[in-house]
């Protein structure tokens, strides 16, 4: 039986696939894709976030009601996998340097919003927020203002996409975030230390932390839980398998 019970662990802990977040009126379901890619289900509404790593990925997933784009580069807004996804009634929600950089026409609807601007879309509540690289400096590969960290809120929870940032005051300001997804990937984003200080000044319920391959390969995630587990015991840290080629 203990073996038993150390395997299901096991298989829970490595899973790739859904977490179960409660909320009013049903779960929301999260499912990790690849860096800093996932699904969120709720309800009948399906939202895709930064789809990256081939169409293939998404396979098994349902097609997108609403795709978030939080950013430029290659692992955010990613063309050749848009392009090999059902995006057929799905509304795009970008920044501004994103949905420039769109095909005309190809969508049904292209939502731009920028950071402080706030939306009802498809019945989610989304608030971009500032994602940027500190200090602010003018070949800053992530500048304040071009791309969007999100907040969406869905069945009474408020879900925080970091998107590619640096421990910038915004976040740490946060207040009752029930679901963070934290970026932690030198030299583009920030350290494990300073992931884990922001996490431990706003304090969500959940943080997930994702997009933490950098240049040195993966981050070590063990040690961002630990610094959490010790500074903010009172938020779950959930580790998920975001690299399952690794």
């Amino acid at each position: 039986m203990k073996k038993f019970t150390f395997l299901l662990v096991f298989i829970s802990y490595f899973s790739f696939g859904q977490d179960q977040i409660p909320a009013q009126n049903g779960a929301i379901q999260i499912n990790p894709i690849l860096h800093g890619s996932l699904v969120i289900e709720y309800q009948d509404l399906t939202i895709y976030v930064d789809p990256y790593g081939g169409a293939e990925r998404f396979a098994g997933q349902k097609p997108a009601d609403l795709v978030l784009i939080t950013d430029i580069h290659g692992d955010h807004h990613n063309q050749e996998t848009l392009d090999g996804l059902d995006l057929s009634k799905a509304t795009i929600v970008a920044p501004a340097a994103v949905a420039e950089k769109l095909p005309k026409d190809k969508y049904a609807k292209v939502e731009v919003i920028g950071n402080g601007e706030q939306k009802s879309i498809s019945e989610a509540d989304i608030r971009a927020i500032p994602m940027y690289n500190l200090p602010e400096t003018a070949d800053s590969r992530h500048p304040k203002g071009r791309g969007n960290g999100y907040i969406v809120t869905l069945g009474g929870k408020q879900i925080y996409l970091s998107g590619d940032t640096e421990d910038i005051p915004e976040m740490r300001a946060l207040k009752g975030i029930d679901v963070a997804f934290v970026c932690m990937n030198l030299p583009y984003t920030m350290d494990v230390n300073q992931a884990a200080s922001a996490v431990s000044a706003f304090k969500p319920a959940i943080v997930y932390p994702y997009h933490f391959r950098g240049g040195d390969g993966l981050a070590d995630v063990n040690h961002f839980k630990s610094l959490v587990n010790q500074s903010a015991p009172q938020v779950e840290v959930r580790l998920r398998n975001w690299y399952p080629e690794n």
